[in-house]
């Protein structure tokens, strides 16, 4: 494993710089925007701007990249990206912000594509699931200690702003100095969401859902945790606690997914997890560390849903599917994570902060009685039945079709 990550230590470096600009950006912006007297709604519509970039350029950059090349691309969307936040400084208007938010969107789906399709190109077929599992690590890391880095100075001036464009324009150069071939996007074959839905209702549902409730944590949460008196510091902490528990219980999970029924477990956990969403409104007025608590506790059970959703998902597929199959629920997150933060935005406009975590318990509480009702209508899979937990499906991916294509024909030839 060590030789493994060795060689490619500039690109996973490039990516934990990625990261941290890319977590420290998005709870920055949302304790701006309150600062700035923006309404709860109007940050919700600013914040899902991320999102609808993001889905637009999972989509589109792969062709730019095959036409254009990798290196340039990824030069261009940096400058892209990092132009895009100084800008929130100069231009402090809603409509502008959203604009600017949908373009870093589109920027960091392009900066994903080529690094992490970059990395797949260095890897082998023995070294690509233990490259991938560090780079979940490194991700989910680099997200985590980005929330800290809002302790550096006040948010309501430009310090933060300029430090997350530094973190982009410096992670071009590990990137850019390193050499690697230019991946393949092909894609022969395609499936779509109403196939997949017919294939698996559950896996499905399941993936946009948890597509919302990331898309609102990562959206919203810092405005929650502001709305409630949180302190600058305390904000931090309490994205971050969420980050620690997914870290923490990504393997553990996994690893428990393959040996138990996948249904029967992504039910506890969505049962599990909304009753940590209703303990959360319950605490959210008592001591600031016992909340903090329970969002690690809700962090653990929430982050690594995705990816046992995914290995359920391909549990009921043909082999030829699974790489379309990863494509669409690349897409179906996305569209899940568009949904989020507008959503968690309207219901805390009506019921005020605790409609943050009403809408968390909501969201995991329908997967769970759908899982239950799915039961009913489809036997259990035999555990030795269940393929092995991906790691590749450790993270939203937006070339986890390419990744895998390329892993398959590798191994054909």
């Amino acid at each position: 494993m060590l030789p493994a990550i060795r060689s490619s230590w500039a690109l996973l470096f490039g990516i934990a710089l990625i990261m941290l600009g890319n977590g420290l950006q998005g709870s920055l912006l949302g304790l701006r925007a309150a600062l700035e007297g923006f309404n709860t709604l109007t940050t919700g519509l600013i914040m899902t701007g991320y999102y609808v970039g993001f889905l637009v350029g999972s989509q589109v950059m792969p062709a730019y990249v095959q036409k254009v090349g990798h290196v340039r691309v990824f030069a261009a969307l940096a400058s892209l990206a990092s132009a895009s936040v100084l800008l929130h400084t100069v231009l402090i208007d809603p409509w502008v912000w959203c604009l600017l938010r949908i373009l870093t969107g589109i920027a960091y789906a392009g900066l994903y594509i080529v690094a992490e399709s970059w990395l797949n190109d260095q890897s082998t077929n023995k070294t690509r699931g233990q490259i991938l599992s560090v780079y979940m690590v490194i991700s989910l890391g680099g997200l985590g200690l980005g929330q800290l880095l809002l302790n550096l100075t006040d948010p309501a001036g430009s310090g933060l702003f300029i430090l997350v464009s530094v973190l982009i324009s410096l992670a071009l150069i590990p990137i850019l100095l390193t050499t690697g071939s230019v991946p393949n996007f092909s894609d022969s074959y395609k499936i779509s969401i109403k196939q997949l839905y017919r294939a698996t209702p559950l896996g499905v549902v399941g993936c946009m859902s948890i597509g919302m409730v990331q898309g609102s944590i990562f959206g919203m949460g810092a405005v929650y945790a502001n709305n409630i008196g949180m302190s600058v510091a305390q904000v931090s902490y309490f994205m971050f606690a969420v980050l620690i528990g997914g870290i923490v219980m990504q393997w553990p999970l996994g690893r428990l997914s393959d040996t138990i029924s996948r249904r029967r477990l992504i039910t506890a956990i969505n049962c599990v997890a909304a009753v940590l969403g209703i303990a959360a409104i319950q605490f959210s007025g008592a001591s600031h560390e016992t909340l903090l608590l329970i969002m690690c506790l809700y962090g653990g059970m929430s982050l690594p849903l995705y990816s046992i959703c995914v290995a359920y998902t391909n549990d009921r597929l043909d082999p030829k599917q699974m790489v379309a199959a990863s494509g669409t629920l690349v897409l179906v997150r996305g569209i899940g994570s568009m949904l989020g933060p507008a959503g968690t935005a309207l219901l805390m406009a009506f019921v005020g902060p605790d409609g943050f975590f009403w809408f968390l318990a909501a969201a995991h509480a329908l997967v769970g009685l759908l899982a239950v009702y799915r039961m009913t209508r489809r036997s259990t899979l035999p555990i030795g039945e269940q393929r092995q937990y991906p790691a590749a499906g450790l993270k939203e991916s937006v070339v986890a079709a390419a990744m895998a294509a390329k892993s398959a024909k590798t191994s054909n030839e």
